[in-house]
């Protein structure tokens, strides 16, 4: 073993050596390399990025893994049952969505059907009782200055299950009094409507007694590309009856429960829907990584091929290089065969040359990675929220030494076996 391993070491010393008396040469092994070893980082880094985007965004939308969702059924007393069970929990939150419309009275919304601000649905807004019949509550209205939103109303804060990111103003306050009028917090669609259009603050929520004054407090990212917000279930229920607001035939209503994977408001909820009368009540358990792991693999499969084609093209100019290289060097390797050389620690020299020309383009192309990331994010994250505080993954750099690696592998095998090949008697020519 310590035989080995000075063979090895000489191997190396002696490799190293060669790459710094052939320093043009080893750079042009580098140039061939480069873009090959690069192309595997941007993949793997790439990849790496967009997975924890994309789930950052499922978490907005769909929930945390490992979070619990129970969607209630269109059932009697089922929203006066999830309140009675959640109300002043931390591990449980109600979420009861319904629509509304904020600005001028007995008008068509701009966005009419919640549409986003940049897209016309061309469809009008629809109410549908439980027996499927639907009607335009707007029929022979002009069109005002009013937009049309999705509003959900809070028993909790829900953050620790949906981790919304704050744009701008607050968050929710669930410790204090509820207001008459009240607070919502906004999403980023919601927002660019009312600061692109100045509408009257009054809102109208079907079924409500009396219209209401709304107060904006903040703006949230939650991944919705439609208008939301979000208001305290409390504080919307000052102006209509809870029956109401989960009434499906009094427009668009939903109705959820989002929970901690082990809590004891799970089997108390199934116990109080399944006794009113639900008759299917199933919890799902959020798994978003899993789904869209299979997405993203595919993705990073089909990109690796074919960086891995030009990684092989990469090699072929080092190979090409080093049997150039072997080629010169005939003399120098017979003569150090005449004086004991074994024929492995000849081999082990070449490729030791090749082996650290791929370490070195490995870094280099690390390198530039990283340094094009940062500059990304101070130079266009401003613009592109996604790039702010993204950070170079460093699985993507191992990927890239491997990748080197193998690299120098393939350029220098052959060569290896042809220098490990050349007879004592060459140097009886020189």
């Amino acid at each position: 073993m310590m035989r080995l391993s000075g063979k090895l070491r000489s191997a190396m010393i002696i490799g190293g050596q060669g790459i710094r008396a052939r320093k043009l040469r080893t750079l042009l092994s580098m140039v061939s390399l480069f873009l090959g070893v690069l192309a595997v980082v941007v993949v793997q880094a790439g990849a790496g990025i967009a997975e924890r985007l994309q789930l950052a965004d499922l978490e907005l939308q769909v929930g945390k893994d490992g979070t619990k969702a129970l969607y209630l059924p269109s059932v009697t007393g089922a929203g006066q049952a999830v309140v009675d069970t959640v109300n002043g929990r931390t591990d449980a939150v109600g979420l009861l969505t319904t629509s509304a419309v904020i600005g001028e009275p007995q008008v068509r919304p701009i966005n009419e059907g919640g549409s986003p601000f940049d897209q016309n649905w061309g469809g009008s807004s629809q109410i549908c009782d439980n027996t499927g019949k639907c009607y335009d509550p707007n029929a022979g209205r002009p069109q005002g200055q009013a937009i049309e939103l999705r509003i959900t109303a809070l028993t909790g804060d829900v953050r620790d299950f949906r981790p919304y990111r704050p744009r701008s103003g607050q968050w929710l306050d669930f410790s204090t009094t509820p207001m008459l009028a009240p607070r919502l917090v906004l999403n980023e669609e919601a927002a660019k409507g009312f600061e692109r259009y100045h509408v009257p603050a009054e809102m109208r929520v079907n079924g409500a007694n009396a219209d209401m004054t709304p107060q904006f407090i903040g703006v949230v990212k939650d991944g919705d590309s439609q208008p939301h917000a979000y208001v305290r279930l409390d504080e919307l229920t000052n102006w209509m009856p809870l029956s109401r607001l989960t009434d499906p035939n009094s427009g668009y209503s939903e109705t959820q429960v989002v929970m901690a994977g082990s809590t004891p408001v799970e089997p108390v909820l199934i116990a109080k829907l399944k006794g009113l009368g639900a008759p299917d009540v199933a919890v799902e358990t959020i798994n978003s990584r899993k789904e869209m792991k299979e997405q993203l693999n595919l993705l990073r499969m089909i990109f690796l091929a074919m960086a891995g084609l030009v990684l092989v093209i990469g090699a072929a100019g080092v190979l090409n290089v080093g049997l150039a290289t072997v080629g010169e060097r005939v003399e120098e390797f017979a003569l150090r065969r005449a004086v004991g050389t074994p024929r492995l620690v000849l081999a082990g020299i070449v490729l030791a040359e090749t082996l650290l020309t791929g370490l070195f383009t490995a870094g280099a192309a690390i390198g530039v990675s990283v340094a094009a990331l940062k500059a990304a994010s101070i130079l266009l994250g401003p613009s592109e929220p996604f790039l702010q505080g993204v950070e170079f993954p460093w699985s993507a750099g191992v990927s890239g030494v491997i990748a080197g690696l193998v690299a120098g592998v393939l350029g220098g095998f052959i060569p290896a076996i042809r220098a490990a090949g050349i007879p004592i008697a060459t140097v009886m020519r020189a």
